[in-house]
């Protein structure tokens, strides 16, 4: 009877709040104030971006730098969803695989203003008159920055998870569903979480030209970061871009303490190793809101919803999610009809494509296009060369130490967000200055942004390499050279090609920028593809844009399918875990 009548004191005392509960409280309002007011600015009519247009004013800088973390914060949602599904079904489905990840080459190498070109109109047609329909077309454009990245790396952690684990899930008896989300899911969660923090910066990089949209005749400017970085370069007003530089870094550091430092410090737990890791990564936050009484208490139905959903015994068609590695394998013939259903769209798609050009464009100009995508691609081959040597190294001797990687990690954050426009100002001033070759002194900037992909996906790799592994290394006194040869290269190997695969195709990607800088009415211009969409975009020629954009996706394609895709095969079919 005592007993029972402890109960309810016991059960007042969880729910009691202490004063964690009040931080976290204050915290978490404080946020939904921000995305409400935030939110807010995005139902003004259109009318009132003229009204109220861009200033060079830093004390406008806090709402610009709320309203483009937002945008960010929506983008990046929007490619978690993204690539769950995606990722599932290129992983789980051989038939999809083959159109899916072969589209996926060709959606990451489309240039962030090829996407715009042909989506302002959408999106803003959608809601006329308003800012919103201007708001998707700059949160979609950062999502496209954003997505391809992340896809990558789930669909690499899917396709490597270790053998023994796989067969235990069948022991289990384990349905598709719920193989997804007690395996796959958590395996595939530390790369994932650091490919995500790498897609945020990959989406402060073009924040630029996504909220200020110049399409032809068609000209959007969005309150932000980007906007406001991209009028202190016409302006050229060096105060301005430092200011918007600090901005940057303290907004980094901001959802880095709130954000992802938690999540990283909340996933270490999906590491998959046999030893218990030496240093596990921490975060104040995480700490905070684990010591709250009354909010974990309010938290506990989500939980139990999340364990309910996750244990679904659903069994899916097909091989989409299918836990088994024993069932039959598809009949040739589907095989065959499937293929040919394949190859007839993507004829169908050359076809309109060639119907479209033809008419204005000649032999010559394809040529020539080629011609130019060439160039381009002999500098992404020596930068992501370049940029492998140095940070492959480095990101080892940084993952392999957490409590370096916790230091590291908002600083790696900045650097990758920070957008090649802010180096123009270095860059064309240099150039003209001592008279240099702007095709060869414009190339870092093509990648400068996108070489954190291969620093972030070798720390990622490191990180999530199994304790017990080192140990068995070290047990064997193996050292120097042959340590890497044979322990720690071959164990980041996957993770190395989706980052470098990412790269490639961010590198690409970056060249609309790289190849064309301005700063004032200082124009520099390097020959290359990236120089001729840039060109054409602002000329709002569509049938060169086009062009430009399918001789990118076919250069981009062969490169991933003669170079990187081989890569990736044998480090699935030799170097896998397990």
């Amino acid at each position: 009877m005592a007993v029972q009548d402890m109960r309810p004191v016991a059960l007042g005392q969880a729910l009691q709040p202490n004063i964690w509960d009040v931080v976290a409280l204050i915290l978490v309002t404080g946020a939904m104030v921000l995305i409400v007011y935030g939110g807010e600015q995005t139902t003004a009519p259109l009318s009132a971006l003229d009204v109220a247009p861009v200033s060079l004013d830093p004390g406008n800088l806090p709402l610009y730098a709320l309203r483009t973390t937002l945008r960010m914060l929506l983008a990046i949602a929007c490619s978690i969803i993204f690539t769950f599904i995606y990722a599932a079904f290129a992983a789980k489905s051989r038939r999809a695989e083959m159109v899916l990840i072969p589209l996926l080459d060709i959606l990451q190498s489309v240039p962030i203003l090829g996407f715009l070109t042909f989506t302002v109109v959408f999106f803003m047609n959608l809601f006329p008159g308003r800012v919103f329909g201007a708001e998707l077309a700059c949160v979609f454009a950062i999502f496209t920055s954003q997505a391809w990245n992340m896809t990558f790396s789930m669909y690499q952690s899917m396709r490597n998870v270790p053998k023994d684990l796989e067969e235990a899930t069948q022991s289990f008896h384990l349905s598709g569903w719920q193989r997804f989300w007690r395996l796959d899911v958590p395996f595939a969660m530390p790369g994932l979480i650091w490919n995500t923090m790498m897609s945020m910066s990959g989406g402060w990089f073009f924040v630029v030209a996504s909220e200020a949209i110049t399409v032809g005749n068609t000209t959007v400017t969005l309150p932000g970061v980007g906007s406001y970085v991209a009028l202190a370069i016409q302006k050229r007003d060096l105060p301005a871009i430092g200011y918007a530089i600090l901005t940057m870094l303290l907004v980094i550091i901001v959802y880095d303490q709130l954000l992802f430092r938690p999540v990283v410090a909340w996933a270490d737990k999906f590491r998959f190793e046999q030893t218990a890791s030496s240093s596990a990564p921490t975060s104040w936050m995480l700490d905070l809101f684990r010591r709250t009484r009354a909010l974990r208490a309010l938290s506990l139905p989500f939980t139990a919803l999340n364990r309910i959903i996750s244990n679904l015994h659903i069994t899916l068609p097909g091989r989409v999610l299918a836990a088994s590695s024993k069932q039959s394998e598809p009949s040739r013939l589907v095989d065959a009809l499937w293929l040919a259903l394949v190859v007839a769209s993507t004829a169908y798609a050359g076809w309109r494509a060639y119907a479209y050009l033809s008419t204005t464009l000649s032999l010559s100009d394809v040529v020539g296009a080629f011609g130019y995508g060439l160039i381009t691609l002999a500098r992404v081959i020596v930068l992501i060369a370049l940029a492998s040597l140095i940070w492959v190294p480095v990101g080892v001797w940084i993952g392999l130490r957490p409590k370096l990687a916790e230091l590291i990690q908002p600083l790696a954050q900045f650097l990758a967000a920070f957008p090649a426009n802010l180096a123009f100002p270095v860059f064309v001033v240099v150039i003209v200055r001592y008279g240099l070759n702007a095709n060869v002194w414009l190339s870092p900037l093509m990648i400068l942004g996108t070489q954190w992909y291969i620093l972030f996906n070798v720390i990622a790799g490191a990180s999530a390499f199994p304790s017990d592994l080192r140990e068995a290394a070290g047990s064997f006194h193996l050292k120097g050279w042959r340590w890497w040869v044979k322990v720690i290269l071959p164990g980041i190997f996957p993770y190395y090609i989706t980052g470098a695969i990412t790269a490639s195709g961010g590198s690409w990607n970056a060249s609309i920028v790289a190849e064309v800088a301005s700063w004032g009415d200082t124009h520099l211009t390097a020959t290359g593809l990236g120089a001729y969409i840039a060109t054409a975009t602002e000329a709002g020629d569509f049938p060169r844009v086009v062009l430009g954009i399918v001789v990118m996706c076919i250069l981009v394609t062969l490169f991933n399918r003669l170079l990187w895709r081989p890569l990736y095969a044998f480090g699935e079919r030799r170097l896998r875990l397990g």
